[in-house]
């Protein structure tokens, strides 16, 4: 008998995979190990406090297993309703929220929902990177603007960026620089985009944590941007929930309809447990985000302090989330930078990773415990130190 022939078949990945992976430089960051002290991971290290996980665990008991509504469970959307209708200043309807796998889910459902091939899409340089990643999915034409030296908005520049702009996708607090956008400058945008049709995504997930005098600023309080923003939010930073997966869009019901269409064809519905622990975290845990909030605070002035000892790394003051974006001087891409600092045993992000304008800059997080906090900022200093 002839035995059989083994062949190859090579099966190229669509083009909207290959739009992707010829610009993004997402990868997976470690978490800490015996020998590596990991500042790169965007998760806070609190465990979800205790009577969120006892909700999940009466809600499965309880038998709630089976599929929830596409939208999400009628009661937490009310109740997430009721929170943006104090928030925005006017009453928002439960039936234009839509409950989504966690942020990440709601952002590439907003996206993919409103963004055609050929659309332009306008965000700033450097920002959170799986925005470029997923207008690039869409066959949208990403247009990133420079940051100004400050790492706010240059909106002169951004200005001329968004003429015929479909889209302008940004988070705040920032991820990665940790800048807060004042209300001044959400007042500058609105009136950027008057008299156009230019949406504006608003990623609000680091809200909670911000370290300003003045209170946050959230884009549904700004009048000039009412009717064209969509607000995406999720409850993993805020109530440490990274690994429970819920997030949440509200925004213009025409562009919810699109979104809940996406995610339902993508992700189906969130599962029924995780959603009644999310309702309890927005009913009880507001002493819990101020604890975390208070601890963040401490957190970030202990790598402040201890990055000031550093030659050759500039940090600025952050002003929300848990993020510092220091620039470097060394002759390094941030690539290799990295690569040098995971040999001293210390693990962060590449600047680059969110926008060619993050190059010479690493993005650090303070959500690690101070003691991991103090050794990795000594490791960072001993490997600057040999540069």
């Amino acid at each position: 008998m002839t035995p059989a022939v083994q062949t190859t078949t090579t099966v190229p990945a669509s083009h909207a995979v290959q739009r992707i992976l010829s610009t993004s430089m997402r990868v997976q960051q470690p978490q800490s190990t015996g020998d590596l002290v990991s500042l790169a991971m965007g998760e806070p290290d609190f465990d979800t406090p205790l009577q969120i996980r006892e909700a999940a665990n009466r809600a499965l008991a309880e038998g709630h297993t089976h599929y929830a509504p596409l939208l999400g469970e009628p009661v937490l959307r009310e109740a997430l309703a009721a929170k943006l209708s104090v928030l925005a200043g006017h009453a928002v309807q439960s039936a234009d929220v839509l409950v989504t796998q966690g942020g990440t889910a709601a952002l590439s459902a907003a996206i993919l929902g409103l963004v055609n091939p050929g659309d332009k899409v306008v965000i700033p340089d450097p920002t959170y990177s799986l925005y470029s990643d997923l207008i690039s999915m869409a066959g949208g034409v990403c247009v990133p603007v420079p940051l100004g030296t400050d790492l706010h908005w240059d909106l002169e520049a951004l200005g001329r960026a968004l003429l015929g702009a479909k889209l302008f996708v940004f988070c705040n607090p920032s991820n990665p620089t940790g800048i807060v956008h004042t209300q001044v400058e959400l007042e500058a945008l609105g009136g950027l985009l008057a008299g156009t049709d230019t949406l504006v995504l608003s990623d609000e997930a680091y809200s909670d944590l911000v370290y300003t005098p003045e209170p946050f600023t959230s884009a549904l309080q700004v009048d000039s941007l009412r009717g064209r923003t969509i607000y995406c939010q999720t409850f993993s930073k805020s109530y440490a929930m990274t690994g429970w997966r819920v997030g949440y869009l509200w925004g213009p019901p025409e562009v919810i309809a699109a979104a809940a269409r996406v995610h339902g064809t993508f992700n189906g519905s969130v599962n029924t447990a995780s959603q009644l622990a999310a309702l309890t975290a927005l009913r009880t845990a507001d002493p819990d985000v101020r604890r975390m909030h208070a601890a963040y605070t401490r957190r970030r002035e202990l790598m402040i302090d201890g990055l000031a000892d550093i030659e050759g790394l500039h940090a600025s003051s952050p002003e929300g989330a848990f993020y510092l974006f220091p620039r470097y001087d060394a002759g390094l891409t941030a690539v290799e930078l990295c690569a040098h600092l995971r040999g001293a045993g210390v693990a962060v992000r590449p600047g680059s990773e969110f926008g060619k304008h993050g190059e010479h800059h690493v993005r650090l997080s303070y959500a690690a415990s101070e003691e991991h906090i103090r050794e990795g900022v000594r490791r960072l200093g001993e490997a600057f130190a040999r540069l």
